[in-house]
């Protein structure tokens, strides 16, 4: 199985990396397994797939990924986004609420998580986010940002 990882760090079944990954099949199948969840979960807790897929777009563009970002942006192509889901996926500002406190706090667990803090929660709250509706939102910035530093440190590996 060539999953979503193998792809983005542009490994095939012929390079050793993509072997090496297999010794360990449960974090290959379990990452797969964290991406379909994240993205089209069976209950997306009101976070519909466009908006997670425009979500993951911007943060693989600001973690400077090009794989995943195109990979993230033909998905959404596929569902017909809005013009302001497009938009937040190429990194535009965002200003219409409660997609502006959405894409603020993304923008901000990727680009400084260690500064996140419960006031960045309590903002999403105040925007009208639910418990479970956080909790799939961190889920999703959690993954693409897992998801991006693996592809990266495996294409670090390749070009050694």
């Amino acid at each position: 199985m060539n999953d979503a990882i193998d792809q983005a760090a542009g490994l095939t079944p012929e390079d050793a990396l993509y072997q090496t990954r297999r010794l360990r099949p449960e974090f290959v199948e379990g990452a797969e397994a964290c991406r379909k969840s994240v993205l089209a979960p069976e209950d997306g807790q009101g976070l519909p797939a466009d908006l997670r897929l425009a979500l993951a777009q911007r943060m693989a563009l600001l973690n400077d990924d090009a794989p995943l970002q195109g990979d993230y942006q033909a998905q959404l192509a596929a569902l017909n986004p809005s013009a302001a889901l497009l938009a937040l996926a190429a990194g535009s500002v965002v200003s219409e609420e409660p997609l502006a406190t959405i894409t603020r706090h993304a923008d901000w667990v990727t680009l400084q998580p260690i500064q996140a803090t419960g006031q960045h929660i309590r903002l999403l709250e105040q925007a009208g986010l639910s418990n479970p509706q956080i909790v799939a939102l961190s889920e999703l910035i959690a993954f693409v940002n897992f998801q991006t530093r693996v592809a990266a440190g495996l294409r670090l590996m390749r070009s050694a």
